[in-house]
């Protein structure tokens, strides 16, 4: 497997990084005006909190499993199902997350691309507004 930053295999387990969530693993690749971050998520993990991004919009394309979420208004409790080969935009300032992560079959995850524009920084990773509990 390539080591290059710049190319992300999907089944390139050892390139995933862990986060300090359990159960979140994820590969992130940084170009001049975007950055993917590629989410393989344990299928009932924990720790997806309803927040906006200030700055960047947010793409994100469900690969495998089932992705159910809040995106909108923050007093909007609805809730979305998402597949794979569904996708979601969060423009700026848009609430999203408290997210069930549903694994598939194969791997028991859900995998998820998430596109920001511009490239988050991490001033904004540290400034992501999330809602007061």
């Amino acid at each position: 497997m390539s080591t290059d930053p710049r190319y992300c295999y999907f089944f390139d387990d050892e390139m995933f990084e862990e986060t300090d969530r359990p159960g979140f693993r994820r590969r992130t690749i940084v170009g001049d005006h975007l950055e993917l971050w590629f989410w393989r998520i344990k299928g009932g993990a924990d720790g997806s909190f309803l927040h906006h991004h200030p700055v960047n919009e947010q793409l994100g394309i469900i690969m495998r499993g089932t992705l159910d979420f809040r995106i909108g208004d923050k007093d909007d409790h609805s809730r979305k199902v998402l597949h794979a080969g569904d996708l979601y935009l969060a423009p700026t300032n848009v609430w999203h997350g408290e997210s069930v992560f549903v694994g598939d079959d194969e791997f028991g995850e859900v995998w998820i691309l998430d596109v920001f524009a511009p490239p988050r920084t991490m001033r904004e990773k540290t400034e992501t507004a999330k809602v007061d509990e």
